[in-house]
């Protein structure tokens, strides 16, 4: 196990700007923008997923 503080962000998270996300109650709501930065699909069937996939076959718009 990496000696890695537990609060610290991976290498590979683009950087969060105003525009990659919003709070929807005490969610944390990650906007096409976002994903699009990240690059790739998670398949967690995201809100705002651009890339489609089994669980968010309709991708959204940026």
């Amino acid at each position: 196990m990496p000696d890695t503080p537990p609060d610290s962000v991976p290498a590979t998270a683009p950087e969060l700007a105003p525009e990659d996300f919003y709070y929807e109650g005490p969610y944390l709501v990650f906007t096409a923008a976002y994903h699009l930065k990240r690059g790739t699909c998670c398949h967690s069937g995201c809100r705002h997923c651009p890339f489609g996939g089994p669980l968010n076959p309709e991708p959204s718009e940026p």
